[in-house]
């Protein structure tokens, strides 16, 4: 595993494995008398509160995973200062026109004009593309539907083990999948709308490390995707990829 995307996916996520790790390690002690760390008793809220915790974590992967992925594809395509506007392929370049026109913002006629004068010129004197960044949206929002709503976007081809897929997008819990649950419990403990001691009753580590696993492994073959669309250059227009 020499790709950076991989190397941060795999160290966030070894981040919650060892956490998982602790939580088994109180919930063995759990079984034969109340947990201690030190002299210090675990309550069964604390216990709670600190199983929550996971769906916050697991949040933070999703999230970081999506933000790593697509802001490595605007990084690709300004490496080197040798890719121009034409060189990308048809949606990657219609993302680049939108970000870069500001197609998505509100403005004024004088503004507005004065963002498509800014653009025409690039295009006239077709300078290779310089730093930009994918329009994301999502915040607080990411799940499997909207990963694969801007995967879409890009042109990048996301295509995901049937088994992996079928785990990662199987209801668990509340009508909902694995990325689907870590969403929506974020975002309640987010917006104060369940308390952490709420969120953490009635789950067990195991199921923790279930949710864990699903999302991880359809994470990993998100990330999988994005480091063959920028190693083999599918970012770019067939006849302008290096042979």
């Amino acid at each position: 595993m020499d790709d950076p995307l991989l190397e941060a996916f795999e160290e966030r996520l070894q981040e919650i494995d060892a956490y998982l790790d602790l939580l088994d390690a109180i919930q063995r002690q759990a079984q034969a008398g109340p947990p201690k760390i030190g002299d210090a008793t675990i309550t069964t809220q604390q216990q709670r509160i600190l199983y929550s915790s996971v769906y916050l974590q697991l949040y933070n992967l999703v999230e970081a995973t999506a933000t790593w992925c697509v802001n490595a594809v605007s990084e690709a395509t300004v490496e080197g200062a040798q890719w121009k506007p034409k060189d990308l392929v048809d949606r990657l370049r219609r993302e680049w026109v939108r970000t870069t026109a500001r197609t998505h913002v509100d403005l004024n006629p004088g503004n507005r004009l004065n963002e498509v004068v800014t653009f025409c010129d690039l295009l006239l004197e077709a300078v290779p593309i310089t730093e930009w960044s994918v329009s994301r949206g999502g915040g607080g929002n990411w799940d499997d539907v909207s990963i694969e709503s801007i995967t879409a976007r890009l042109g990048c081809n996301l295509t995901i083990d049937p088994a992996v897929s079928r785990a990662a997008k199987r209801h668990i819990r509340d009508d909902k999948n694995s990325l689907g649950l870590v969403k929506y419990l974020r975002n309640r403990l987010a917006h104060g709308e369940m308390s952490f001691e709420e969120c953490g009753t009635g789950v067990t580590v195991a199921d923790l490390r279930d949710v864990t696993n699903r999302t991880a492994n359809y994470l990993r073959e998100v990330v999988s995707a994005f480091v063959d669309y920028i190693g083999n250059y599918h970012f770019l227009s067939p006849d302008s990829r290096p042979s």
